[in-house]
């Protein structure tokens, strides 16, 4: 139902976008009769019901249909887009959420020493900063000062990732410098919380080791909402995607849902974004199943 949901959302909102396919394919020599010949042929001068229950009845079977402006399917666009994108979330989610936590937890047990005070104004530092900027930052210093790593993501039409894992390295450290900080934050605001509760004093005061209460009493309570916030930040790493994918020129999901945007194609765009929000509902499922 949150999937039907959105499914009407993102339509009713690309059709206020706007121009269409065939005024950007047509351009200057755009008439009156030219682009109500080309609509006809792409479909576009239907009824926004008998589209959209074209749209959302093949998205079930799954059959996006074809790209007014390329003529391309879809489906295989997003197939050959998805998995890229999944990469860099998958390999930012294994860095950041392990070692972001366990420095929530530490620091949070540590509250108010000197150490957390630093810590937490970093933290609150790296969220502040948007993605593009730090990995503008991230490109100046590792590709044109210190020449270490590629200063973008271009790859040849076919060529695979791993081929090339250098051109991984500097998106991958933009994400998860931003998901770092953050469910670092949560982590330790959660702990705190805990910590101050009377189950753990009680627990403190019956003389039980702290390495004992912070696994068995602080942790199982203070994870709760940092899972939450962890299943979110599934869902905004591949919707962010798009700035960080552009800043890099790196073949993903993201990029294109930009090209889309920049071309109006409609129809890419409406599919790419319906993919990107069934990524974030099942991650707040899966969210939910660990609670």
């Amino acid at each position: 139902m949150t999937l039907l949901a959105v499914s009407v959302a993102i339509f009713s909102v690309t059709e206020f976008l706007p121009g269409d396919a065939a005024s950007v394919l047509l351009g200057q020599q755009a008439t009156p009769s030219n682009l109500a010949n080309l609509r006809e042929r792409m479909g576009l001068d239907r009824p926004p019901v008998v589209r959209y229950l074209d749209w959302i009845s093949g998205a079930v079977r799954g059959d996006l249909g074809e790209s007014p402006r390329s003529g391309a399917s879809i489906s295989g666009m997003i197939k050959s887009r998805l998995p890229n994108s999944a990469i860099l979330a998958v390999v930012a989610f294994v860095v950041a959420v392990p070692t972001s936590v366990a420095a929530g937890v530490w620091v949070g047990v540590r509250a108010d020493s000197k150490l957390d005070r630093i810590i937490s104004q970093g933290s609150l530092l790296a969220i502040s900063v948007p993605e593009f900027v730090t990995g503008v930052l991230l490109m100046l210093l590792f590709a044109s000062t210190l020449e270490w790593l590629p200063s973008s993501s271009i790859m040849l039409p076919g060529e695979s990732v791993f081929s090339r894992p250098s051109v991984l390295v500097l998106p991958i450290m933009t994400i998860t410098g931003a998901l770092f900080a953050y469910i670092l934050r949560m982590a330790r605001a959660n702990v705190i919380e805990v910590m101050n509760s009377d189950y753990v004093r009680t627990a403190i005061l019956k003389g039980l080791p702290m390495r004992r209460v912070v696994i068995r009493h602080v942790l199982p309570n203070a994870m709760l909402t940092t899972i939450s916030v962890i299943a979110n930040n599934v869902g905004w790493m591949f919707g962010g995607l798009i700035i960080v994918e552009s800043v890099f020129a790196y073949p993903g999901i993201g990029s294109l849902l930009l090209t889309a945007i920049n071309t109006r194609d409609v129809r890419l765009l409406q599919s790419a974004a319906l993919v990107i929000a069934s990524v974030y509902v099942f991650s707040n499922l899966v969210a939910d199943l660990l609670y």
